[in-house]
């Protein structure tokens, strides 16, 4: 289990209407698997809020916020992250992980030299990619079996098969 207690999910965007409405980016699959996830826990300091409404709205997706009830209250939200618990997520099966779990582990060859920490992770679309940072940044495609060859989050270690000058 990821040592962090709260997952990023996604942000509010911008506001949609007058009557405190925000659109929300979302970051599940689908998008509006966020709206099921309840309590949210709004901007840094987590402040857990349920949603009165929310909806898929064209391309995105809209809710609306208690004590928001207009434009000018909901404008403060915009650009303030979702988070949940990291116990409201499903359980993840043998070698699935959630990039929040990945986040913070150090990254080791197979020859045991140290590349650094995963300080985010980057989608592709062909694969999603290790940010890991160390003496400098190296970008390491998380494809398990060819270049990620383990990954223990119990010791906080990922294993990688990757040339350190590379």
């Amino acid at each position: 289990m990821s040592a962090h207690k709260h997952v990023a999910l996604g942000y509010i965007s911008a506001v949609h209407g007058i009557k405190g409405w925000v659109k929300v980016h979302s970051w599940t699959r689908p998008m509006e698997a966020i709206l099921g996830y309840q309590p949210w826990l709004l901007g840094e300091e987590k402040r857990p809020v349920k949603i009165v409404d929310g909806r898929k709205q064209g391309k995105g997706l809209v809710a609306l916020l208690p004590g928001f009830e207009d434009r000018e209250t909901a404008v403060t939200l915009v650009g303030q992250q979702l988070f949940v618990g990291r116990d409201q997520l499903p359980e993840t099966v043998e070698n699935e992980y959630y990039w929040s779990d990945l986040e913070g582990l150090d990254v080791h060859t197979t020859k045991g030299e140290v590349l650094g920490r995963v300080e985010r992770l980057m989608e592709t679309g062909a694969n999603d990619v290790l940010v890991i940072r160390g003496d400098r940044e190296r970008l390491v495609p998380f494809v398990q079996g060819q270049y990620v060859i383990r990954v223990d989050l119990e010791a906080g270690l990922i294993v990688v098969d990757w040339d350190p000058e590379f």
